[in-house]
């Protein structure tokens, strides 16, 4: 494909560069560079795409695009455009002939829910015979191929890449996880998505965004669109104040979810026990019965999400109920740890105030006995909701062990020097031990039975971040280890 059909929507701010020439492929990272390459210089928040441009002349590239001055000498393979990420979109659909219009597009953002939601709905495409993929937090989703994630939503060039796989094997559909990074950084620019769901906003990420109305506005761009019409679908969740704002602002075709009075979408009739949840959901086209294995009031939630998106997509009822059923859990999202202990054990990523009040609630709702909660908060993020989760986790816990999560560069007794703040005034009884190996196993030392024990924050992680090095930590593989160190055996593999 030549330069100047890559280019063909874009206006350039300056470029020299010969239209004409033949472009074999695009990349972002120089490692990638191969010959016939049109590489794109993007000023990172860590890496500086600039520092690789010589490296990837001498790979092979044909031009580059960056929004800076061309250096001297370069100007004939240089294209400068005003904001890199949205031309890098452009130019990744039109270099794979538009796969995402191949393909049902199903974008979900909020705070918390997003992979669960992701799930859900995905295995409620699948039930209806549709061959999906799916992009979040913990893997890609490529039909029957799976891609380790790094990062929730994935660069644009990498989403065009895989759309095209997708749509060439079949695929019909793709359930996104849509982040606000993403969206303020337009990785999804030019996207034309199906549907839109918002799940809710609560803290996290304002050391990115600022304030929450910035954050906001971020996640406003997947219901307005960005480079592209606005979804044909919004479903928003109405319990959260900002969804109800969201509701004022989404032009779209509109189905409401909640628990309260006036959502299109909510449950009739609701009860769980440690095997799942059941209930009976109240929709515009009748009443549909769920069994779920999953657990909790958050995934109720999440559930009327994916079921208020079914049926927006003309789903059946039966699709939905058997959807639901076939999810038997979400890794690291209220996984249960089964070891044959008699008291309950669930890991869950919870990492913001709202979620860990969230999964503190729903595992109290599993006990008449005491909660016990593993925790901690990591570093170099957002310092605000180190106290207010200390506060959380005293007041919802019978005993709160303190530890350390993902310090990275901060030192970890620092960290939990912002969270001791909120949880001393609790007054309730806690435990800090820097170590989690070590905290996961004084809670589990300590359950009897009856009880609950939480282990929050790193869910589906299989790794803890250091100062100096990642090392391989998994919060579930390491329950299950102390519980048979305990003598205990479910009898059945790890699941």
């Amino acid at each position: 494909m030549k330069l100047g059909e890559l280019l063909e929507r874009v206006a350039p701010v300056e470029t020299r560069a010969d239209q004409e020439t033949e472009v074999a492929s695009l990349a972002y990272d120089s490692r990638r560079v191969k010959p016939g390459c049109f590489f794109f210089a993007i000023q990172g928040e860590k890496t500086d795409g600039h520092r690789f441009v010589a490296e990837a002349y001498r790979r092979g590239a044909v031009a580059v695009a960056s929004e800076r001055e061309a250096p001297e000498g370069l100007a004939t393979r240089w294209v400068r455009v005003q904001r890199i990420r949205p031309v890098l979109a452009q130019a990744a659909r039109r270099f794979y002939d538009y796969p995402d219009l191949r393909l049902r597009l199903v974008g979900i953002t909020g705070t918390n829910g997003k992979t669960t939601t992701a799930y859900l709905l995905n295995s409620i495409l699948q039930a209806a015979g549709t061959r999906t993929g799916m992009f979040g937090t913990i893997e890609y989703r490529l039909g029957d191929r799976v891609v380790p994630a790094l990062n929730t939503t994935p660069e644009s060039l990498d989403l065009m890449d895989y759309f095209n796989e997708l749509a060439a094997n079949g695929g019909k559909a793709a359930v996104m996880e849509v982040s606000s990074h993403a969206l303020a950084q337009g990785r999804v620019w030019g996207l034309h998505f199906s549907a839109a769901v918002f799940t809710n906003l609560t803290r996290d990420h304002l050391d990115y965004h600022g304030d929450f109305e910035h954050y906001f506005a971020a996640k406003r761009r997947l219901f307005e669109g960005e480079g592209s019409p606005a979804p044909e679908l919004a479903v928003i969740n109405i319990d959260d104040p900002w969804g109800r704002k969201l509701l004022r602002v989404a032009n779209s075709r509109q189905i409401t979810y909640g628990l309260g009075p006036g959502a299109d979408i909510s449950p009739k009739q609701y009860s769980q026990n440690p095997s799942g949840l059941f209930a009976k959901i109240t929709t515009h086209g009748g009443e549909i019965e769920i069994a779920s294995p999953l657990l909790g009031r958050a995934n109720l939630m999440n559930i009327l999400a994916a079921t208020a998106t079914a049926v927006g997509l003309g789903l059946s009822a039966e699709n939905i109920q058997e959807g639901v059923r076939r999810l038997s859990a979400v890794p690291g999202r209220f996984q249960k740890i089964d070891e044959g202990q008699p008291f309950l054990v669930v890991v869950d990523y919870a990492h913001t105030d709202d979620a860990l009040q969230n999964v503190l609630q729903a595992a109290r709702d599993l006990t008449t006995r005491r909660l016990i909660l593993v925790f901690g908060c990591g570093g170099e993020r957002d310092r605000t909701k180190r106290p207010l989760m200390g506060e959380i986790a005293g007041r919802l816990s019978d005993l709160a062990i303190l530890t350390s999560d993902n310090p990275r560069g901060e030192d970890p007794i620092l960290i939990m020097s912002d969270v001791l703040v909120g949880l001393q005034k609790t007054g309730k009884p806690y435990v800090a031990e820097v170590d989690r190996e070590a905290a996961i196993r004084r809670a589990l030392e300590e359950a009897r039975d009856g009880d609950a024990v939480l282990i929050a924050g790193k869910g589906h992680e299989t790794y803890q971040i250091l100062n100096d090095r990642t090392i391989p930590f998994d919060d579930r593989e390491v329950a299950r280890a102390v519980l048979r160190d305990f003598g205990y055996d479910s009898g059945a593999p790890a699941g």
